[in-house]
């Protein structure tokens, strides 16, 4: 969908940010005392959360970033072919294929419902509901 703008002061570990394009899930923070004329920087770690790509920057605290706006929705799943499965969304009927995450990938079979996540147009299944 989009982004909104967050100060890099607020980011917690396990917040989303937007990081060369790419959606990113926090995984640790450094924050630096800040010099003489200077602000605190704040060096942090993310990883992606399509490619799974590890990716450092350090900003100042007072900046903003952009964070993904992730929406979350339901599909049934109409057939699996190896490590995709094409799935049907429940409130559009919109059919697409998405890639089966390795943990549920037995889980997943024809007729079950999934939810995915929209995240700055990539779509990723996340699990199986029950």
């Amino acid at each position: 969908m989009g982004t909104k703008q967050i100060e890099v002061k607020s980011l917690k570990v396990g917040s989303y940010v937007v990081v060369d394009g790419v959606a990113c899930t926090v995984k640790s923070i450094q924050i630096s005392r800040p010099g003489k004329h200077g602000h605190a920087k704040s060096r942090v770690e993310a990883i992606g959360i399509i490619d799974g790509q590890k990716k450092i920057f350090v900003v100042p605290g007072h900046d903003k970033m952009e964070s993904p706006i992730i929406e979350k929705e339901t599909a049934q799943v109409l057939s699996v072919n190896g490590d995709v499965a094409s799935v049907m969304d429940t409130k559009t009927f919109e059919t697409f294929d998405l890639k089966i995450p390795h943990e549920i990938k037995d889980d997943v079979k024809e007729g079950v419902t999934v939810l995915y996540w929209i995240i700055l147009n990539d779509k990723l299944m996340k699990q199986v509901q029950s």
